[in-house]
Order: structure tokens, then C-alpha cells, then sequence
């Protein structure tokens, strides 16, 4: 039986950051990496971090409506998870509708987890965006509290 993951299985309030300071890829890509090396999510940030940029030039992240979703599958990681992160001004992010992004949701994937763990992350949470309601409420949120609740709420 192929059920979708528990998205609260892999969510941490400590990894949500509604003010991102960075104003690059790299650096927004660097930024969350950081919080989940802090909160002991990795064990490799550098190699982490490397895994993603990667994964990055081998194709598009930026799904458009302002959502990119980088990921990354490395042995950088230690926990499967995903951090994500807000931006007030817009980021260039190579996206599918050529339109700034706002919202960022990274995906550390342990490589242990193989394939299906990845696939089934990626598929809640594109169930999750492709609903009109769930993007407008996630752009608007300011606070971590407002992202997490939202998220748990799907």
C-alpha cells in the first residue's frame, strides 16, 4: 500500500525562517543549509550544500507562483527534513514562469532513504502547492508559527 508520507514526520518549526537575508541562489541555498546544520539535521553542510547546487544545474527548482523547491539527496545528511524559508523582495531564480521567487522549500534527503522517501516528500508537498488557497496562505504568512500551522493543517 502506497500511502502518502506524514509531512510531520519530516517538519521542524526550528526550520522555518520567514526573513532570509541572502539575495543569491548559493546564498539562500547556503542560509537554510546552515539552520539544518544547526539543528543537527546534517552532518556534511559543505557536502550538502554541493549536492544541491548539483542538482540544481541539472534542472529547474523554480515551479513558479514564487516557490522554488531546491533538494538535494547526499550523505550530507544525516535526517531527512525539509527547511524552508521566506524572502521579502523577490529572487531570480530560474523559474518555469520566469517570475521571482518569495518562498523557498529545500529538501535534505538523506541518501540512505533512496528514492521512495524522496518521491514521496516531493509528492505531499506538490499536492500541497497545487492548491490555490495553500499558496496564497503560504505567501502571506509572516510568521514560522503561521508556516508550520498552515503545513500541519493539509
Amino acid at each position: 500500500m502506497d500511502e502518502l508520507l506524514d509531512i510531520t514526520k519530516v517538519l521542524d518549526k526550528k526550520l522555518i525562517n520567514v526573513d532570509l537575508k541572502s539575495n543569491t541562489k548559493e546564498g539562500v541555498i547556503a542560509e537554510l543549509s546552515q539552520m539544518l546544520a544547526k539543528e543537527s539535521y546534517l552532518i556534511d553542510e559543505k557536502q550538502f550544500i554541493a549536492d544541491v547546487m548539483q542538482r540544481e544545474e541539472e534542472g529547474l527548482t523554480g515551479l513558479g507562483e514564487g516557490i522554488a523547491i531546491p533538494h538535494g539527496k547526499s550523505e550530507g545528511v544525516q535526517t531527512t527534513t525539509i527547511a524552508i524559508g521566506k524572502l521579502s523582495n523577490g529572487l531570480e531564480w530560474g523559474s518555469l514562469d520566469d517570475q521571482p521567487v518569495h518562498v523557498i522549500i529545500l529538501f535534505a534527503v538523506k541518501d540512505t532513504d533512496a528514492t521512495t522517501m524522496h518521491i514521496k516528500l516531493l509528492q505531499k508537498v506538490a499536492i500541497m502547492l497545487a492548491d490555490n488557497n495553500f499558496l496564497t496562505s503560504l505567501r502571506e504568512a509572516n510568521t514560522a508559527d503561521e508556516i508550520y500551522e498552515l503545513i500541519l493543517g493539509r
